[in-house]
């Protein structure tokens, strides 16, 4: 029993430095005697948990995935007005980088311009959070009633992924225009609530 703790243990610990030193310096920038270090591990312990540094790329963005869906989730449950659940994926952005401490934009979108090679192991999981955002986006669309629930998916998308960007540009908090351009996206598609 005390030898599965210590595993999980170790586990955790080398998911937790493999989320600080790649979303930090990036994927190609961390190499695996960086994140045992850090994670206080052997490489024989992280190899037996991950089998290799692919692996272990591929479970920091699971984990990463897991963590933004429960915060998304979170968000979408308080949220009743159809105009606020679509521009729940604000909000949940907004948290979500209030708790991670993130500064440097989207871990995802990072991983995907580190690794293009369709094979990766990681790349299922860049899909996962692409599907996420899309789908959701559009199920909320649908539901609000939109004229053109694609298009509007489009624009919030391009809204989402570009205030990421401000935000690893360090350009100031790019927040308030970025929920002013969706309010406008969701009113050019005729969704009426709040906005």
């Amino acid at each position: 029993m005390a030898a599965h703790r210590t595993t999980a243990s170790a586990r955790e610990r080398l998911l937790e430095a493999a989320d600080q030193l790649f979303y930090a310096h990036g994927i190609a920038a961390t190499g695996v005697d960086a994140v045992v270090q850090r994670a206080g591990a052997s490489p024989a312990t992280l190899y037996a948990h991950f089998a290799g540094k692919d692996g272990l790329v591929a479970a920091y963005l699971e984990r990463r995935h897991h963590r933004w869906r429960a915060t998304w989730d979170a968000v979408l449950a308080e949220a009743a007005d159809p105009v606020d659940r679509l521009l729940s994926v604000l909000d949940a952005l907004a948290l979500f980088r209030q708790r991670e401490g993130a500064t440097r934009g989207c871990a995802v979108l990072a991983a995907a311009a580190e690794l293009p090679a369709a094979d990766h192991p990681a790349r299922a999981w860049i899909e996962a959070d692409t599907t996420l955002l899309h789908h959701r986006l559009h199920e909320l669309a649908l539901a609000a009633g939109a004229d053109d629930p694609r298009a509007l998916v489009a624009e919030l998308v391009m809204v989402y992924d570009g205030t990421l960007a401000a935000y690893a540009r360090a350009v100031a908090d790019p927040m308030p225009a970025a929920r002013e351009l969706a309010r406008g996206a969701v009113r050019r598609h005729a969704v009426t609530g709040s906005a």
